[in-house]
């Protein structure tokens, strides 16, 4: 064992280097859960009933993985089920021009 006499300044930089090279290593991405989910869970997730998970696996409008007569959904394709039924603000469909051809249509009618 070695014991080496520092002073208070070097002992503050080589504290803060080695929490430097600690998070240089670390991974700084995050990674999105893509755990299972069980019928039960899936319905608390979407906060639904297990009836209407069961009507939206049979409709094929919810992304679904089966096994043994057990449905099991993915939390990432659960999410973009969720995110593919966002409606757009007013301003978005201003920006993509799609209020000015609904206005367009509804006065060529009168």
């Amino acid at each position: 064992m070695v014991i080496l006499q520092i002073s208070p300044t070097e002992l503050k930089i080589l504290i803060e280097e080695t929490i430097r090279d600690v998070f240089k290593t670390t991974p700084t991405t995050v990674h999105e859960d893509d755990s299972f989910l069980t019928v039960q869970e899936a319905a608390n997730f979407l906060h639904l009933s297990v009836s209407t998970i069961y009507s939206l696996v049979s409709k094929k409008k919810l992304p679904v993985m089966k096994r043994s007569k057990r449905c099991y959904f993915s939390k990432k394709e659960l999410l973009n089920y969720l995110k593919d039924g966002r409606r757009k603000t007013t301003k978005e469909m201003e920006d993509d021009g799609v209020v000015f051809v609904d206005n367009f249509l509804k006065n060529q009618k009168k």
